[in-house]
């Protein structure tokens, strides 16, 4: 899908087959998943070769950051998040002196936000390098977003997993009350965190491409545009690098704090259980005396002296009984239960 956009706002072009000339007075080309039809358009109108997806999706400096004969072709991935999950597609700009072409292939907010300034009338908005500003801010600002949404989701995940046994407060006094939740359902909530980190921690590997994509493309537009650039969009290219270097740090702080709530989410994991194998070496334990007195009573033998006794059977049910409690209350008083 293409869009274009001049100082005024959205541009109408002819869409048929007839005539695929683009107006000249367009300034910023928008290509959604662009067709071989829109490409070959744009290249016969503006001498400007489009990228394919493939060619945005190299990884190589030489490849994302490219000097043209008539401007700068450059690429980063950009992350977007759908309903379930995050998502990392290549993100293409080619600037020149009188246009700039950009090729994506999912939508992204901040070019939204920039067609709705264009569209409002923004007398500054006049120039490639201007509206290529405009969405430099606009995606760093959404990058700033989602790492704040991160970190909320993150403080929310730590307060699951460090009150992990706590389930409600009295509200009379204030009082934690403690839970005893089944096994299965502790085994399902630590599963639900582990997805949850998991999650996190891959959205914000995504968040950190698109902030080494961002912080290798603004300094090298500053450099190769500054004859383009004017009086005020140099400072502004540098507070724009200066906001990116202050998301690096954070997402780096994010990272690890994912890092520390996955370490602490294992160490309850390996508490529950060393409590499961705790139960077992005490029922094991609590049972292995009836079963000895049970089996040495249970032998065949002639002459055994509680063989004809009146009370043998009660006795023996008793000493089984006894065995029994006396592991029980043992461990009970060390707090194994």
């Amino acid at each position: 899908m293409m869009n274009l956009q001049g100082a005024q706002g959205t541009v109408e072009h002819a869409r048929s087959d007839e005539d695929r000339a683009l107006p000249t007075h367009a300034i910023w080309i928008d290509l959604n998943d662009p067709t071989a039809e829109e490409a070959q358009a744009v290249e016969a109108s503006t001498g400007i070769r489009v990228p394919s997806r493939t060619a945005l999706s190299e990884v190589e400096n030489s490849s994302r950051l490219r000097r043209l004969k008539n401007g700068l072709s450059l690429s980063t991935p950009m992350i977007t998040f759908d309903k379930v999950d995050s998502l990392l597609m290549p993100l293409g700009f080619v600037l020149t002196r009188d246009h700039l072409v950009t090729v994506r292939f999912h939508e992204l907010r901040a070019f939204a936000e920039v067609k709705k300034r264009i569209a409002g009338g923004d007398d500054s908005v006049t120039t490639s390098t201007e509206i290529f500003l405009l969405l430099m801010e606009e995606l760093v600002d959404s990058l700033a977003d989602a790492l704040e949404d991160m970190g909320a989701d993150l403080d929310a995940l730590s307060t699951r997993i460090f009150d992990f046994d706590v389930r409600a407060v009295d509200s009379k006094t204030r009082e934690i009350k403690s839970a005893s939740p089944t096994p299965r359902r502790r085994d399902l909530a630590l599963r639900r965190i582990l997805r949850g980190i998991g999650r996190r921690g891959k959205a914000l590997g995504k968040i950190r491409s698109s902030l080494l994509g961002l912080e290798r493309i603004v300094p090298f537009v500053a450099g190769e545009c500054e004859a383009l650039l004017g009086a005020e969009q140099g400072p502004r290219f540098e507070a724009v690098r200066r906001d990116i270097a202050s998301l690096d740090e954070f997402e780096i702080r994010l990272s690890e704090n994912v890092q520390f709530l996955l370490d602490a989410t294992l160490g309850l994991i390996s508490i529950e259980q060393n409590n499961t194998f705790r139960v077992l070496t005490v029922v094991s334990v609590v049972g292995v005396p009836p079963t000895l007195i049970a089996s040495m009573y249970g032998m065949n033998f002639k002459h055994m002296p509680e063989l004809d006794w009146l009370y043998g059977y009660p006795y023996g049910l008793s000493l089984i009984a006894i065995s029994a409690l006396v592991p029980i209350v043992f461990f009970r008083i060390r707090g194994w239960f």
